[in-house]
């Protein structure tokens, strides 16, 4: 009973407030990656659920939350086109038994070795990224919607000076929405941009022949969806580890993943890892062990069967808003204050992780861009005789 407390209530207040919260942040990228990869909002929805309460049992890190992502869905959006749905859940269930030999065979220390400047350009790329993301939000609408969005961002940044325990962004979503049902605001509703099936995840087996031509479709994407989830689930994972000071199972990470990608694939979810935003929020928010992920796993899956209309009269602009306060928050400011005073190989490490991965809009290849270039300057260093300063995780 003792080790179940430690494990489960040590934070129950804190872990609870930030699930909760942070269902809101989950609930616009699963509906904006599910368009992205060309199939219902409600696979992205089935996706965050499974994964996140998966990996509240199964995962290393506690209060890392882990969903549908957009890194990934990129890469779902031809095998849906070409293939259909029936292959996509069939790829991310094998996505999820690669991840799993990932762990088993421990390969997920290789992480370890990703220079610290590489995590931060990451992390400043998908704030930025982020922002981008909400622009469109902004087209063509009139002074109403930028009102819920300048309205949902005081209340979020001047809520915590009345009350600490009650994260602010849940209260902005909260009033805003009420504002704009009082005032009878004509807006653009959650409902508005996806609806919302009121049923739970049911157990679906891929209706797809089982045979070498099938494996031999299904192969490359699952191997890319699997090195994808890898990257970008492992360097969040470094991330959470240094805010909460801790050191987690990078192994038991990736083995927690590929469990919750297969469980996502026979319940009509895609594949999907950890998001580094939502995550650090989380955080932030209170947020430290296991009861957060499983929380925003549960409240997400209660919200969409439950209260699949109250979920659905949520304005978009008070969602925009809470994404912008996502944005600016996980942005490393002090990064750019750094830079003159850290080692120019560092800076063009960082700078060269973030471009590549704004301009071609994957992560993925982002963080494989910032390792080359740490790679191609060690080389050149180590030919001259000389030794740069890069900060490993």
């Amino acid at each position: 009973m003792n080790r179940f407390r430690e494990i489960w209530l040590f934070n129950w207040k804190g872990d609870v407030l930030s699930g909760v919260t942070s269902t809101l942040a989950l609930i616009p990228g699963a509906i904006a990656f599910s368009f992205i990869a060309g199939v219902s909002p409600m696979v992205g929805i089935y996706a965050t659920i499974c994964l996140s309460i998966a990996l509240a049992l199964c995962g290393a890190r506690p209060a890392m939350l882990t969903a549908a992502a957009g890194s990934m869905a990129v890469l779902m959006t031809p095998l849906v086109k070409e293939h259909g749905i029936d292959y996509l859940f069939a790829a991310t269930v094998l996505t999820g038994i690669i991840q799993l030999l990932i762990g088993l065979l421990r390969l997920g220390r290789w992480m370890d070795y990703v220079p610290r400047a590489v995590i931060t350009g990451f992390i400043n790329a998908l704030a930025v990224m982020i922002l981008v993301t909400q622009l469109k939000y902004f087209s063509g609408e009139r002074l109403p919607m930028y009102a819920i969005v300048i309205g949902t961002l005081v209340i979020i940044y001047l809520w915590p000076r009345v009350s600490k325990p009650i994260p602010s962004p849940l209260v902005a979503v909260i009033v805003m929405t009420g504002i704009m049902v009082v005032a009878g605001l004509q807006l653009t509703t959650v409902g508005d941009e996806a609806p919302m099936t009121a049923a739970f995840p049911a157990f679906h087996w891929p209706d797809i022949p089982f045979n070498w031509h099938t494996l031999g479709i299904l192969l490359p994407y699952s191997l890319s969806l699997a090195l994808v989830g890898y990257g970008e689930t492992l360097l969040t994972q470094s991330k959470i580890d240094e805010l909460l000071g801790e050191r987690t199972s990078k192994d038991k990470e990736m083995r927690g993943q590929g469990l919750g990608n297969m469980a996502a694939g026979l319940f009509g979810g895609m594949a999907g890892c950890a998001l580094v935003a939502e995550s650090i929020i989380n955080t932030k928010l209170g947020g430290k062990g296991r009861l957060s992920n499983l929380t925003a796993g549960i409240v997400l899956l209660l919200l969409v069967v439950g209260l699949g209309g109250t979920v659905s009269a949520i304005p978009m602009a008070a969602l925009v808003g809470v994404m912008l306060f996502v944005s600016f928050e996980i942005f490393e400011w002090s990064s750019l204050l750094r830079v003159r005073q850290i080692a120019a190989s560092e800076t063009a490490v960082m700078a060269s992780t973030a471009l590549c991965s704004v301009i071609t809009h994957n992560l993925a290849i982002g963080m494989l861009a910032g390792i080359g270039v740490h790679l191609l300057l060690r080389t050149m260093s180590l030919k001259r005789g000389v030794d740069i300063d890069i900060d490993i995780v």
